[in-house]
C-alpha cells in the first residue's frame, strides 16, 4: 500500500502538504497533523496509517513535536472506535471468548469521551 501510494506520487504531496504547514507554523502543524492522523486511524486502521506516516516523516526532516504528535495520532486515535487498532480487535475477541461482551457502539461512545482528552493532554505535552 505504502509502496503505491508512493509510485502514484501521494507520499509526495502529503510531504509536501506537511512541509508547508511546517513553515507557517510548526506547533499548529503539529496539532493538526496529530488530530489528523488520529482520524485516520479510525477510517483506515493504526497500521496502515502509521506506515503511510512513517514514510512521510521519513522523506525530510520535521520538527521534533510534529513527528512526537504524528507518534501520539497512531497511538491513541485508534481508541475511537473498534476498528482503529488490530489489537482493540482482537481483545474484544477475547473478552467475547470470556463471555463479555462489548459492542461497536458502546466502545465508540466511551472511545468519544475518553480518547479527545488524553489525544489533547498527550500533544499538549508534546508540542508545548
Amino acid at each position: 500500500m505504502v509502496e503505491a501510494l508512493i509510485r502514484t506520487g501521494v507520499i509526495g504531496e502529503l510531504s509536501a502538504l506537511l512541509h508547508e504547514a511546517v513553515a507557517q507554523s510548526a506547533p499548529k502543524a503539529a496539532w493538526s497533523v496529530g488530530a489528523a492522523t488520529a482520524l485516520a486511524d479510525n477510517i483506515a486502521n493504526n497500521l496502515p496509517v502509521g506506515l503511510v506516516a512513517g514514510s512521510v516523516v521519513a522523506s525530510d526532516h520535521l520538527a521534533s513535536a510534529v513527528i512526537s504528535a504524528i507518534l501520539i495520532g497512531v497511538d491513541l486515535g485508534p481508541n475511537f472506535s473498534v476498528t482503529g487498532s488490530l489489537a482493540t480487535i482482537l481483545w474484544l475477541v477475547a473478552l467475547r471468548r470470556e463471555k463479555i461482551d462489548v459492542g461497536a457502539w458502546p466502545f465508540l461512545k466511551l472511545g468519544l469521551v475518553v480518547t479527545p482528552p488524553a489525544l489533547i493532554g498527550a500533544l499538549a505535552a508534546a508540542i508545548r
